[in-house]
């Protein structure tokens, strides 16, 4: 019984991402695709937890810490972007060299 509702869990965690695949391309917005980006990197943390269920091991669990601090930063950066035009600010030089 695990397993079929296992089985249908990474089916429907699939849909979802190409769902969110066809909102990155055809967003009508930055921030709509921005959005889908970190709904599938969420969507992959899921896949690969549920894959690792499956699998009956532990080898995978770093991989997901890793994909979920990968997608916040991601999420972060290009909302920096999208407020500032940059997502890494370079301090100006506080001594005027005239």
């Amino acid at each position: 019984m695990l397993d079929t509702v296992l089985h249908i869990a990474v089916f429907l965690m699939s849909l979802s991402i190409l769902a969110c695949l066809y909102r990155v391309i055809k967003g009508p917005s930055l921030p709509d695709r921005i959005i889908a980006l970190d709904t599938i990197g969420i969507n992959v943390l899921g896949l690969v937890s549920i894959i690792s269920i499956q699998l009956r091991t532990q080898a995978y669990l770093e991989f997901v810490l890793l994909i979920g601090i990968m997608s916040f930063l991601g999420t972060v950066a290009l909302a920096k972007y999208i407020e500032k035009g940059a997502a890494i600010e370079h301090a100006r030089d506080p001594v005027d060299k005239r």
